[in-house]
């Protein structure tokens, strides 16, 4: 069983036009199954800090020990911090960000991705800075362009999730009582 296959049934209760003795609405309920909702709005900023802890100690790293400039520090602290990055989430599935923020990077099967996986997300998460762009109107009917950073495009084309540990947890019980069922 994959994670993408995981369903939630949710009951859904909807007014019908019957009343009851008392004058009050009769709801229907309906059960739907909902695929498995794995990440909240709130780990995209969580995701974008994490990823800040994990540059600046090799960014300093670069400054300060190998006595760099500024720009060429930063220039190698991003792929140094990808390699690194990949061996950490292919060994345990975190990085010091990561950790910190409590959130855990599985493949489908809720394992820690393989080493070439974790190699091919964390190099795919350059392309998380590229924005997509669409049109919005505002209450005077002004149009304007509006622009969004889509923080799930490397985990999408690699099959991978970064969750919260509390839903880890909570998607490693479903999968072991899916494959034993």
């Amino acid at each position: 069983m994959k994670i993408s296959e995981l369903k939630q049934n949710k009951t859904i209760h909807r007014p019908t036009q019957n009343f009851d003795e008392f004058g009050h609405r009769i709801y229907q309920g309906f059960e739907y199954g909902f695929n498995f909702d794995t990440h909240s709005e709130e780990v995209y900023s969580v995701r974008f800090f994490a990823k800040i802890i994990d540059i600046i100690p090799v960014f300093l790293t670069f400054r300060f020990l190998f006595h760099q400039t500024v720009l060429l520090s930063i220039i190698c602290a991003i792929p140094t911090v990808m390699i690194l990055n990949s061996i950490l989430e292919w060994r345990t599935g975190q990085t010091l960000g990561k950790k910190i923020f409590k959130l855990k990077v599985v493949d489908d099967f809720g394992n820690c991705p393989k080493i070439m996986k974790s190699l091919k997300r964390n190099f795919l998460s350059l392309i998380n800075l590229f924005p997509s762009f669409y049109d919005i109107q505002d209450r005077a009917g002004v149009w304007g362009t509006g622009m969004h950073f889509n923080m799930q495009l490397n985990n999408k084309f690699c099959e991978t999730y970064v969750i919260k540990d509390k839903i880890y947890f909570k998607i490693k019980t479903l999968l072991e009582s899916k494959n034993v069922a």
